[in-house]
């Protein structure tokens, strides 16, 4: 009876500590970014997954861009570029697709045609396919508005989703004038300009902005030593998160 006794304890105890562990694990996701310089500055799909450790779903990352890359450019496997292998063989939940920051608006056939040959596989590989929105230039916030509007029409066309950053962008530029978003040319981002586009993704992805964030985002190397990635002022934090979860 004490056997019995003892086994039946350690089965119930063993049940709960179960059921707790599945209660704590968190979902994941694992997102595959394509694009060029716009998605790979400041490592910001690295930041979106670091981000989503304080959200309730863990966003995997990883990227397939080079400078410059446009979307024909990822499918025609141009600049070294192995994006369709890394669609086909990646087992992804998502893959975000960015064309080059002039690309809807000098080659918009290009980017319609590209985008669909792309969604189409993103698709039969068992992912879904989002829009990486791009900003508009410094000198030419007027082209927003026509940025949006091709990514709309493109996302409709192949039944994906949008990231609208180049609108967040806009709104973050119209409630604060002289922010930070932008590197001295006047069209990458600055770490600020990817802590925001980051954000974005976060929240779009998983329905989720964290209310808090720190100010300090580093990786270790080999030795175990710290690298900064992102450092910025709490106060810039607060607002990019304000204007994220406004998207």
């Amino acid at each position: 009876m004490k056997l019995i006794k003892y086994l039946f304890i350690t089965i119930f105890f063993f049940g709960i500590s179960n059921e707790a562990l599945a209660q704590n694990k968190k979902d994941t996701l694992t997102v595959l970014f394509v694009g060029n310089s716009y998605t790979f500055t400041s490592n910001m799909p690295h930041l979106v997954s670091i981000i989503s450790d304080s959200a309730d779903v863990k966003l995997i990352t990883s990227k397939s861009t080079a400078g410059g890359a446009t979307l024909k450019d990822h499918w025609t496997n141009k600049k070294g570029l192995k994006t369709k292998k890394n669609i086909n063989e990646g087992d992804y939940d998502i893959v975000v697709i960015q064309e080059h920051s002039l690309g809807t608006i000098n080659k918009k056939d290009d980017f319609l045609n590209y985008s669909k040959k792309l969604c189409d596989l993103i698709k039969s590989s068992g992912a879904k396919p989002y829009f990486f929105v791009t900003w508009a230039r410094q000198k030419v916030p007027q082209y927003q508005e026509t940025i949006t509007k091709i990514y709309e029409e493109a996302a409709k066309e192949n039944n994906g989703k949008l990231v609208l950053v180049g609108d967040a962008w806009k709104l973050a530029r119209s409630l604060r004038p002289g922010i930070g978003l932008y590197k001295l040319d006047g069209r990458h981002p600055s770490d600020l300009g990817s802590f925001l586009t980051a954000c974005v993704f976060v929240n779009t992805l998983t329905s989720e902005v964290p209310k808090k964030l720190p100010n300090w985002y580093f990786t270790t190397d080999d030795n175990g030593e710290k690298i900064t990635l992102l450092m910025e002022d709490s106060l810039d934090i607060i607002f990019c998160i304000k204007v994220a979860s406004e998207i």
